[in-house]
C-alpha cells in the first residue's frame, strides 16, 4: 500500500507537566522534542505499521527543520518537497488532563501549486491535514494534489484536525477536495456540517463509530494523547479499524507522537 501525505513537517515540543504552571516559578516536566506535523505523524506511522509513506511538504532549512526532516527519513518516510526559511515548532502542554499547544507552522503554509510533481501522488491514498485547508498557498497545493492523485486512482482522505478554525471557507475547500474519507471528533464534524464521503468519527476514550457501526478503544495506559489521531488514521488507512484502534493505543502509551 502507497501512501502519501500532505501538510506540514515540524519540530514538536511536547511538554508533560506534574501538575499546572506556576507564574514566574518553575515547574518539573517531562520533556521531548522530535518530527511531528499532522501529515509526517500520519506517514510515519502508515511506514511503520507496513506503508510505503511519502510526506509532501514545505520544510524550513533552519536547525528546527533539519532535526525534523532527519528524524522523519530515520523512520524510512521519504520526504518531497521544497525547503528553505524557518521550520516550523509546535509546543504542546498537559497537565492534569488539560492540554494547550502553541503553534508556528513556519514554511508548511508556503507551499504551492507549482512545487508539486506528479510522480509524488502516484499512490493508494492521498491523506491531506485539515490544517492544510485553513488558506495560504497550501490551500491550492492541496486541491492541486487532490487532483493529481485522484487522475492515478487514489483515495482522498481528509482529518478535520480541529474544530476552532473552522470557517466557511474552510468547510468549502474541504467539499471543493471531495474527499472519499473524513475523519473527525464530533465538534469537528457538527462543525463542518454534512458531507458526502465516508466519515470515521473519533470519540477519544469511547472509540470510533464508522458506517454506522461502533468500535470500541483498545484499553491502555496513557501517557500522552499527542498524535493518537494521526497513529489513528494511519492504522485506518493502512488496515481497517482495528489497526487504527491499537495504533492509536500504541501512540497513547508513550511520550510523543511517532512510533
Amino acid at each position: 500500500m502507497r501512501l502519501t501525505t500532505l501538510g506540514d513537517l515540524i519540530l514538536d515540543v511536547i511538554v508533560s507537566l506534574g501538575g499546572p504552571l506556576v507564574a514566574g516559578d518553575d515547574r518539573p516536566a517531562a520533556i521531548k522534542a522530535g518530527a511531528g506535523g499532522q501529515a509526517a505523524n500520519v506517514a510515519a506511522w502508515a511506514q511503520a505499521l507496513g506503508a510505503e509513506a511519502r510526506l509532501v511538504c514545505r520544510r524550513g532549512s533552519d536547525a528546527a527543520g533539519e532535526l525534523a526532516a532527519r528524524e522523519l527519513s530515520a523512520k524510512g518516510v521519504e520526504i518531497c518537497g521544497p525547503n528553505g526559511g524557518s521550520g516550523g515548532v509546535v509546543v504542546s502542554l498537559a497537565a492534569a488532563g488539560d492540554r494547550t499547544m502553541a503553534s508556528d507552522r513556519g514554511e508548511a503554509t508556503a507551499l504551492e501549486p507549482a512545487d508539486l510533481d506528479a510522480a509524488w501522488f502516484a499512490c493508494d491514498v492521498l491523506h491531506v491535514s485539515g490544517y492544510a485547508l485553513h488558506g495560504g498557498p497550501i490551500a491550492a497545493a492541496a486541491a492541486e494534489a487532490a487532483r493529481l492523485a485522484r487522475a492515478n486512482g487514489a483515495t482522498i482522505s481528509v482529518d478535520l484536525s480541529t474544530f476552532t478554525l473552522a470557517d466557511g471557507d474552510f468547510a468549502a475547500r474541504v467539499r471543493a477536495l471531495a474527499p472519499d474519507l473524513v475523519f473527525a471528533n464530533e465538534r469537528e464534524h457538527d462543525t463542518l456540517g454534512a458531507i458526502d464521503a465516508r466519515l470515521v468519527l473519533k470519540r477519544g476514550a469511547s472509540g470510533i463509530v464508522v458506517d454506522g457501526a461502533e468500535y470500541d478503544a483498545v484499553p491502555t495506559s496513557v501517557v500522552d494523547a499527542t498524535g493518537a489521531g494521526d497513529a489513528l488514521a494511519a492504522g485506518f488507512l493502512v488496515g481497517g479499524p482495528a489497526l487504527g484502534l491499537e495504533a492509536a493505543a500504541r501512540c497513547c502509551a508513550k511520550l510523543g507522537a511517532m512510533p
